[in-house]
């Protein structure tokens, strides 16, 4: 199984297959993905011979009618999926890269011409040879003026981006900013009067609710799909760092990164992402992006030039049946706070350990992921109502919402080398030990370890706190991404770890 996401490109060398793949695709390049069919039998005639008595009609079932009223027609269908195909952009990622050397003669080929000069001569004739690679994806115009919001790997490392629109003009585009965490990236045409799709609001989508898929899958431009919303608030998917998905049954295939998804107003409520896939293609489940969260990163890209997240300052965790019975939770909705970092938001709003968060300034809580995502949309200084649990009572609490630090950004998937699955380390996460937990602040905490890597196998856990790494001490998160870039794809890694009151050494092997 994967998760593989829906933008594309076709490398001349090929990336270890991994849980979640970021597809692309090469515009010389066109799959197509056959489904073996059952022959369905002929078609009956419309009007049957005559000397065929006609059979007596069936008796009519009684049952409630299916009301009719407000079922969308098919004139609805067509407005709006060309009013969004006419917003929906073909992007093209050209990456280049050094493809090794070759020579500049075509007589070093022959065995006599090397023979007579030797190699030396031959050496100091060798030119380098570029390698080209070229990745397919989409993009949604959001502003007249030419602003454009894709996916983050759609982008990601290109040298050039080519935009062709859907009334085939063609622009080169400058790249506004990339968010990696939830996989969003703004980027910007010199064009004016361009159509748009007005933004809508993900946080009242309904589950059943008729969708529009736009993009251009394999490279086929402007394909319209449609389905349903199959899920949303989708988290712990293992795509990005930042996750609160909507699913969808609409077909998304490569090249479908970055395109639209729309309601039947004609609104963009998320932006295409991924698939999840055992084969590489569509197998019925889609991820997109969210509206809200969409535009809230592509403002603060286009603003501040990086992401502004909010933060309250608290570690969460999710609740099982056994914390839900012993804090009075009636389920397992909501999030538990085990730590409050000292000096932080929620340290002055008098959050405290053990508080079960059930609302978010009105939103109920899911889970930890639910809550986490809410509280990055939030501009700092915005003053929010948090209802929690304390002692099997219900309280409001207001807290005013600050900024994340840099040092708690985490080394994860998609900000480390551990993301290509590169070194021993690969798939671990990690932040800053919290402060009042007991524990010495010297070091990072182990919060997630990719299953099957080579981590997990070697019987590294969550809650274990990385002292050393190869003989050199972890003091930070930087710490930690700094001596995790240094490693060697194929050496092993020697760690020291405080585990409980223990401190051990562990060693993990690549591969």
């Amino acid at each position: 199984m994967a998760v593989r996401g829906c933008g594309v490109a076709h490398r001349s060398r090929r990336r270890k297959s991994a849980r979640l793949l970021f597809f692309g695709l090469s515009a010389a390049l066109l799959v197509v993905i056959g489904c073996s069919q059952e022959q369905a039998p002929p078609p009956l005639p419309s009007n049957p011979p005559a000397a065929v008595a006609a059979p007596a009609p069936a008796p009519t079932p009684v049952a409630t009618a299916v009301p009719t009223a407000g079922i969308p027609s098919n004139e609805t269908f067509i407005a709006v999926a060309k009013a969004a195909r006419a917003s929906v952009v073909n992007i093209s990622a050209v990456r280049k890269g050094d493809g090794g050397e070759q020579f500049s003669n075509p007589f070093f080929d022959d065995p006599f011409f090397r023979r007579f000069f030797g190699e030396e001569f031959e050496r100091r004739f060798r030119i380098p040879r570029e390698r080209r690679e070229q990745g397919l994806g989409s993009g949604v115009i959001v502003s007249p003026d030419g602003y454009i919001v894709t996916n983050n790997h759609v982008v990601e490392k290109a040298d050039e981006i080519k935009v062709l629109l859907a009334d085939k003009r063609s622009f080169k585009a400058k790249l506004v900013g990339t968010d990696p965490k939830t996989d969003i990236a703004v980027i910007k045409i010199d064009a004016t009067d361009l159509p748009t799709l007005p933004w809508g609001d993900s946080s009242q989508l309904q589950v059943g609710e008729l969708v529009l898929a736009i993009g251009n899958p394999f490279g086929l431009n402007q394909t319209v799909t449609m389905g349903i919303i199959s899920a949303v608030g989708r988290a712990n998917v293992g795509i990005v760092d930042y996750e609160d998905f909507i699913q969808t049954d609409a077909a998304i295939n490569p090249g479908n990164s970055g395109g639209a998804l729309v309601n039947l107003k004609g609104e963009l409520i998320g932006i295409n992402t991924a698939i999840f896939s055992r084969t590489g293609g569509y197998m019925g489940i889609g991820f997109a992006i969210p509206s809200n969260m969409a535009k809230s990163v592509m403002n603060s890209l286009i603003k501040h030039g990086k992401v502004v997240r909010g933060w309250i300052g608290v570690s969460i965790q999710e609740l099982n049946q056994d914390l839900a019975k012993q804090f009075g939770v009636s389920d397992t909705k909501g999030a538990l706070v085990a730590d409050v970092m000292e000096d932080s938001p929620a340290s002055k709003a008098k959050l405290e350990r053990g508080d079960v968060i059930l609302q978010y300034n009105g939103t109920p809580i899911n889970d930890p992921a639910h809550l986490r995502a809410l509280v990055a949309e939030t501009a700092p200084g915005t003053q929010v109502t948090i209802k929690v649990l304390r002692d099997k009572q219900e309280k409001d609490i207001k807290v005013t919402i600050g900024e994340l630090p840099k040092d708690l950004a985490k080394a994860s998937r998609g900000s480390s080398e551990g993301a290509k699955g590169e070194h021993a380390l690969a798939g671990v996460t990690v932040e800053p030990v919290p402060s009042g937990s007991g524990r010495s602040k010297s070091g990072v905490l182990v919060t997630d370890v990719e299953p099957d890597s080579p981590a997990e196998r070697a019987g590294l856990r969550s809650g274990d706190i990385i002292r050393e790494i190869n003989r050199k001490p972890v003091k930070n998160v930087q710490d930690f991404e700094r001596l995790t870039s240094q490693l060697a794809p194929n050496s092993p890694v020697l760690l020291l770890l405080s585990r409980g009151n223990a401190t051990i050494f562990l060693s993990i092997s690549p591969g």
